[in-house]
């Protein structure tokens, strides 16, 4: 096991709880069926209608084979662009972009909770009303309890925008080809952990959990020297989960809830924790893995036991 037992269980809690989030946000974001009458043809269409606010309801026409390829794209232009702020050394560019994007996803999240209790508008007002603070400090002020409460939130969030574009086919080659690349892009190209190490040493933030820890041995050590001073150098080891590896299991169960309903959603979420559960148990110290993969190969599995159900 890469982590202690105590690390371990935080980080597949705080990734269950996210999912669980993202089930809340995706339901309370479904749309309104409503039905077209066209006078000069005499037929009638059936319509989705969202209220997705800050402008993200989904555009009519776009078909999902598009929304993948899409949002593929999109993922391989943010790494690219990425790593020309890292050659450019504009650090503040980077966490003002990361500052946009926690924002509005922690806004798009919140909103969800606060809409039935205020009016649509005064609901997206204060979202952000409170969104802006946190990202602050997330981004700006390191603060490690701050850093992954609102990563519970900011994926829920992200996730909204994605969900009603997307059919469950689409996702699954989503997935598939999010995995291929994760493989990639960590076992071959190893630029996944040249971009994490460059988040945590550089920018002081990073796009996914982050949990640090002493081990006991360390830890006792940093208590015996607290009041003297010392310059023996202590060991802290991170366990971290990205982004990637939090959103993509929400989009599915999202796309799943739409379409059959809460309880095969719920499947997809349970399943892709026991795949992350099972890749913690059996990783190993100093590796480092593609979560994706085997992410993913949880999803499909909870996926075929969704559609036994549904």
């Amino acid at each position: 096991m890469k982590h202690s037992i105590k690390i371990t269980l935080l980080l597949i809690l705080m990734f269950f709880t996210a999912q669980l989030i993202g089930l809340y946000v995706a339901n309370a974001y479904l749309p309104e069926q409503k039905v077209e009458i066209d006078l000069s043809t005499n037929t009638t269409e059936v319509i989705d209608v969202y209220d997705i606010p800050y402008g993200f309801n989904p555009p009519q026409g776009i078909s999902p084979q598009i929304s993948v390829f899409s949002i593929l794209a999109g993922v391989i232009i943010a790494v690219l662009l990425v790593f020309l702020i890292m050659r450019l050394k504009a650090d503040i560019v980077l966490k003002i972009w990361f500052f946009a994007v926690v924002t509005i996803g922690i806004a798009l999240a919140l909103n969800s909770f606060l809409a039935p209790l205020a009016p649509m508008q005064k609901a997206a007002i204060l979202a952000v009303i409170i969104a802006l603070p946190l990202a602050y400090i997330k981004i700006f002020k390191r603060n490690i309890i701050v850093h992954n409460l609102t990563e519970l939130l900011i994926y829920p969030g992200i996730a909204s925008v994605f969900i009603p574009i997307l059919t469950i086919p689409s996702v699954i080659g989503l997935l598939i080809l999010i995995s291929i690349y994760d493989i990639y892009a960590v076992w071959h190209a190893g630029f996944m952990q040249k971009m994490a190490k460059y988040q945590i040493e550089k920018l002081k933030i990073f796009s996914g959990f982050f949990i640090p820890y002493m081990a006991p041995k360390d830890y006792a050590l940093m208590q015996k020297l607290k009041n003297k001073k010392s310059q023996k150098k202590l060991k802290v080891s991170v366990a971290i989960l990205g982004g990637g590896d939090v959103v993509f299991p929400i989009i599915l169960a999202g796309v799943v809830l739409r379409i059959w309903g809460f309880f095969p959603a719920l499947i997809i979420s349970i399943f892709a924790t026991i795949a992350l559960s099972i890749l913690l148990y059996y990783s190993e110290k100093g590796k480092f893995y593609p979560a994706m993969p085997f992410i993913s190969a949880g999803c499909f599995v909870g996926l075929a036991i969704a559609y036994l159900i549904a």
